[in-house]
């Protein structure tokens, strides 16, 4: 029988030993001259060229040398919040704002090494934009325009003489960041805010039209953004209160690295565009929350070997075929001990990430005793008790993140409501109700794009209604009807799993493409009550009951369910971060009236890759 090897050849690279973990790091640079935030910024981590920034405006540019940092010419204009591009000798800063606000912008400067001169301006005054590329080849998007509560969704690539106006985003934001190397052909637009709060999503632009792409774990506004659409890096930012993470992309994934020093954000873009490669970048200045000059550098050690990176796939030592990611590491992935609720109880609402959740609502005991109306914040640590519920209940599903969410349907004696109500990390305001009351229903997507399916208004149903941000529609119902169930994903690409069919627990599995449900692979063990996370394609179930209250854990991988490492504590009723991811996921709560949290970590690891 021939080998994997004698099929495939030289299509999968052979080593004689394993790549190495080259996970790179961030060092110290100099300080700049003026401490400021959201400025423009060029060049490479050795070369380096930042413009402008607040506040007040400024019109200061510096040069860096990889050690120091040199006042040049002044821009001509002094702003904040404009995006820069190109190199150190040959830049463009693009739109921002200027006093006395508002002021938008849609000025473009361009520097030749030595002194500043106004060019062709962009169609679309605006600040807390995106961009990239050279001052022949660039590209803009995003951003905030007249009047402040429009997040603009313009993309405008320049060809060396004139502005043009192409496709849109599929999402507008501002406060974004952006990575983009050496053209107007490529480029993301990652995270940032839009009116309905903090963004984790990222799209990908291919020189027409822009295209979703996995997200990065850490929703936000001004993060920074280096490198190129196929190994890219961001870091920094501020999703309810300064963060120095820093995530790595290799064009299909984001892996979380290395931290920064100190935790900040820009406010903007601030960082240079450096590091075409993704394996060096300069992230300068910032608020922490106040403004800094501080510097720090990116940069991979160079390795004595080949290294080892998210998704790779290798021959080693001859005919074992073996793969790299977090992936290969959930069977070895653990749940550890975090803060606990203020308040225990069963039944919760949950949304957010591991290091960003909201819980809100439930009951310290079984329906139907007395729902609450109470919310907490969770920060990685601990929970803070927020403002409150408009309506008490429990058995309800949550979508979105911590600043942007939504809580659907639930039960409140004597029975199921309709209710929905919108969170933006202060208050909660009640938005268009469900067509059809019921609770213990599952859930998926965004506060502006989400699905509701099974779930009981007095017994088990089938029925399936999606979200547009406003109203809620009714579409093709679910093969099974079925309550208390597990779901991940977002409205267009579901999972729901588990529950409770008439007359037994279930374990199946079916999948949503956006019309219709398709049964897949059964969860290995059947159950009810319990939580879950991820997306269609990588998800998580966890606890729940199969007549008494279980821990059991399983992973998701697109084709069949794994049983990993359990919880620490059996329970069900329990909520979880829905918009967490397979390898990073927060448990809280839960039956009876639990206020423990658990947090479910998958680290890098190696594993042997089995091919038929």
């Amino acid at each position: 029988m021939a080998t994997y090897k004698e099929i495939k050849g030289v299509t999968v690279q052979t080593r004689d030993e394993d790549p190495v973990l080259n996970v790179g790091s961030w060092s110290s640079g100099g300080t700049m001259n003026q401490a400021r935030r959201a400025s423009g910024g060029a060049g490479s981590y050795t070369a380096g060229f930042v413009f402008g920034g607040l506040e007040p405006f400024y019109d200061v540019a510096e040069t860096y040398n990889g050690t120091s940092w040199s006042e040049v010419n002044d821009l001509n204009t002094a702003r904040g919040n404009l995006v820069g591009f190109g190199t150190s000798t040959a830049a463009f800063a693009v739109a921002g704002s200027s006093g006395p606000q508002p002021n938008y912008q849609n000025l473009v400067e361009s520097w030749n090494g030595s002194s500043w001169t106004e060019t062709t301006e962009v169609n679309t005054a605006r600040y807390a934009l995106g961009g990239g590329g050279t001052t022949t080849s660039g590209l803009v998007f995003g951003g905030q325009k007249n009047p402040s509560s429009a997040d603009a969704n313009e993309t405008e690539v320049w060809n060396g003489s004139a502005w043009t106006e192409v496709n849109n985003l599929n999402e507008g934001r501002y406060f974004l960041a952006s990575v983009s190397a050496g053209s107007n052909t490529a480029a993301l637009a990652v995270s940032g805010q839009d009116p309905s709060g903090n963004l984790n999503s990222v799209e990908s632009w291919n020189g027409s039209s822009w295209t979703e792409v996995n997200d990065v774990s850490k929703a936000g506004y001004g993060r920074n953004g280096s490198g190129s659409t196929t190994a890219g890096l961001v870091f920094g930012g501020d999703g309810g209160g300064v963060t120095a993470q820093t995530e790595s992309w290799d064009g299909t994934s984001w892996t979380e690295v290395n931290d920064l020093s100190t935790a900040r954000r820009s406010g903007g873009n601030e960082i240079s565009q450096s590091g075409a490669d993704g394996t060096t970048a300069l992230m300068a200045g910032g608020a922490t929350p106040s403004d800094t000059g501080i510097t720090e550098e990116w940069e991979f050690p160079g390795p004595t070997a080949a290294v080892l990176k998210e998704g790779s796939i290798f021959l080693s030592g001859g005919t074992t075929l073996k793969g790299f990611g977090k992936a290969a590491g959930i069977p070895a992935a653990t749940w550890a001990s975090g803060g606990s609720l203020n308040t225990g109880r069963r039944g919760q609402a949950g949304a957010g990430t591991q290091t960003a959740a909201v819980g809100a609502g439930g009951g310290p005991g079984p329906a139907p005793t007395t729902s609450t109306a109470d919310t907490e914040e969770y920060n990685g640590s601990t929970w803070t008790e927020v403002n409150n519920l408009n309506t008490a209940r429990r058995l309800f599903p949550g979508i979105g993140t911590q600043t942007a969410s939504i809580v659907i349907g639930g039960y409140n004696p004597p029975g199921a409501v309709a209710v929905v109500e919108s969170y933006d990390g202060t208050n909660f305001t009640e938005v268009g109700d469900l067509n059809t009351a019921r609770y213990a229903a599952g859930a998926a997507g965004l506060q502006t794009a989400g699905l509701a399916f099974g779930g009981a208004p007095s017994s088990p149903t089938a029925l399936t209604e999606t979200w547009d941000g406003t109203s809620w529609t009714e579409v093709s119902d679910l093969n099974q009807a079925r309550s208390y169930v597990g779901a991940a994903g977002r409205q267009n690409s579901a999972l729901c799993f588990g529950g409770t069919e008439p007359g037994s627990t279930s374990a199946k599995n079916e999948s949503w493409n956006g019309s219709s449900w398709t049964e897949l692979g059964d969860l290995n063990t059947a159950r009810h009550s319990l939580a879950s996370a991820g997306f269609q394609s990588a998800a998580l179930a966890f606890t729940g009951s199969t007549g008494t209250n279980t821990a059991n854990t399983e992973s998701w991988n697109g084709s069949s369910w794994t049983e990993v490492n359990n919880v620490s504590t059996a329970t069900s009723e329990l909520s979880s971060a829905q918009n967490a991811t397979s390898i990073a996921a927060l448990k809280f709560g839960g039956n009876p009236g639990v206020s423990s949290t658990e947090e479910f970590t998958a680290e890098d690891g190696l594993a042997t890759v089995t091919v038929s």
